[in-house]
């Protein structure tokens, strides 16, 4: 461990569901689980995603979803090994995707962007190799 690096935390209405929600669609590990707080972990052990019930007191700045957009002006990128799979997957989970998986030539990646059961919008995204 560095010391330094990012994991960001959402706010939702329902912890548990949100959480099987990525569960399902990412694979990954709950690291806690719970109704008020919960950490989503990789598959390797690594903190990915933390997910925080709308009762959030003990965290100053963050604001609660109902009181606007959700997650406005952020976009979560979450990087897979096969983004078919999991727009695929996602469809059959009847996730509200906002586009079809498709290239992007600026990030060099295949990508599509849904909405997670809360309102965030997250792009999903597979880098493909460079010809540099």
């Amino acid at each position: 461990m560095t010391g330094q690096g990012l994991t960001p935390m959402l706010v939702v209405r329902d912890v548990a569901a949100s959480s099987a929600w990525y569960v399902e669609l990412f694979g990954f590990v709950s690291g806690r689980g719970g109704h008020h707080f919960e950490r989503l972990l990789a598959p390797d052990g690594s903190i990915e995603l933390m997910l925080h019930h709308r009762e959030f007191k003990a965290h100053p700045g963050m604001t609660d979803p109902a009181e606007g957009m959700p997650g406005r002006g952020v976009l979560l990128y979450f990087y897979t090994e096969d983004a078919q799979a999991v727009f695929e997957r996602a469809r059959a989970m009847g996730a509200d995707c906002l586009d079809e998986p498709h290239v992007n030539p600026n990030a060099c990646s295949i990508e599509f962007t849904l909405r997670d059961p809360d309102g965030y919008a997250i792009s999903v995204s597979q880098r493909l190799p460079r010809d540099d």
